[in-house]
């Protein structure tokens, strides 16, 4: 009965999600750009594209703190060394964050606007290369825990 109710929840969670990312997608795509002329297009809409990404990031990282505390918690009772593997994790994460954000780069980007300059510094240049590549990482984290899992799989039939 409870995994049916979560299994909705999220179901219309990612539904609703999907379909205002849709919309802010569209209407970024197909709301025309400021100077046509421009040799950089400058879409009308960027502004509520990135609104709406900063939303759903912190969304999503509140929701995933709210959780993991939560299951920390409740695994904490029962069994303490589950509940301290769950916090490697966490260590791990971080560990993975401090790396890339270690390998970025900060070398200011030269064409930009006068808008963007106050993010040209080497902080955020180096920030968005952090998350560029742990998504990297992650997703190739991805690929090798889904083989090895079939691998393993396959194997112990």
């Amino acid at each position: 009965m409870a995994v049916t109710k979560i299994r909705k929840i999220s179901s219309w969670t990612l539904l609703v999600c999907s379909v205002i990312t849709i919309i802010v997608l569209g209407m970024f795509f197909g709301g025309g750009v400021v100077d046509p002329t421009a040799d950089n297009k400058e879409y009308v809409y960027t502004g509520l594209l990135l609104d709406w990404t900063y939303v759903i990031f912190i969304v999503t990282i509140i929701c995933m703190a709210f959780f993991a505390i939560w299951q920390f918690i409740s695994i904490l009772k029962s069994n303490p060394k589950s509940a301290l593997m769950s916090l490697l994790v966490i260590a791990l994460f971080a560990v993975l964050f401090i790396i890339t954000y270690s390998m970025g780069d900060g070398t200011p980007l030269t064409g930009l606007n006068a808008d963007s300059q106050s993010y040209n510094i080497p902080f955020w240049l180096k920030v968005t290369d952090m998350w560029i590549q742990s998504a990297i990482a992650l997703f190739i984290l991805i690929i090798v825990a889904v083989l090895g899992g079939s691998v393993k799989k396959i194997l112990n039939r």
